[in-house]
């Protein structure tokens, strides 16, 4: 096995369970985590930058091996005194025609909301500026839970969008540099335990 296993990793995945499970059974070999972006998790995998992901999809699969992993349902991000919080439990399309959507440069979901407003202002160049916009009282965004709960702020609250767009998470790595070490960690992120009792 090698010194080091690179682990890439979008924003808002939660490898920890994973690299713990590693930690103990590999302590031969440290587990890097790197963060990736959404935009680079393709070019990470295909030039050798990580020796597997977790990342979005859609990804373009052609030499990579891919296991999805779990769906993530998409929230409305809204200011925390937005009318969209009189909402217990989730919000649908319906709720947020007027609303400015605004769209981060690095937005993951492929979003058509019909009724909502485009911003009289550039894109923000990421999420973590969008949601700094919307807590200011302009425009509501939409990202996956986990993203809404990386950017979390005392003034934001987030609701879930009833028929919105899933967004799947997925384990990947490429085809052909398949080794022992990822082998070890697909295993581990499938649920294979040291040994025959389930751990």
């Amino acid at each position: 096995m090698p010194a080091v296993f690179t682990l890439g990793a979008i924003p808002g995945a939660t490898p920890g369970k994973w690299i713990d499970i590693w930690n103990e059974r590999m302590p031969q070999t440290r587990l890097e985590l790197v963060p990736l972006a959404v935009a680079d998790q393709r070019w990470a995998l295909q030039g050798g930058e990580v020796d597997a992901a977790i990342v979005r999809l859609p990804i373009d699969q052609d030499g990579l091996h891919v296991i999805p992993l779990y769906d993530e349902v998409p929230v409305v991000v809204c200011a925390k005194d937005s009318h969209l919080t009189a909402a217990d439990e989730e919000l649908d399309a319906a709720d947020l025609v007027g609303e400015v959507l605004i769209v981060p440069q690095d937005a993951v979901l492929d979003l058509h909301l019909p009724g909502t407003v485009a911003p009289r202002f550039d894109a923000p160049a990421d999420t973590g500026e969008a949601i700094a916009t919307v807590a200011a009282g302009v425009g509501i965004v939409v990202v996956p839970m986990s993203v809404a709960r990386l950017h979390h702020r005392k003034d934001v609250e987030y609701r879930p969008l009833s028929g919105g767009p899933i967004s799947t998470v997925a384990l990947a790595w490429d085809a052909e540099r398949t080794t022992p070490a990822v082998e070890a960690f697909v295993g581990i992120v499938r649920g294979r335990t040291a040994n025959s009792s389930r751990g």
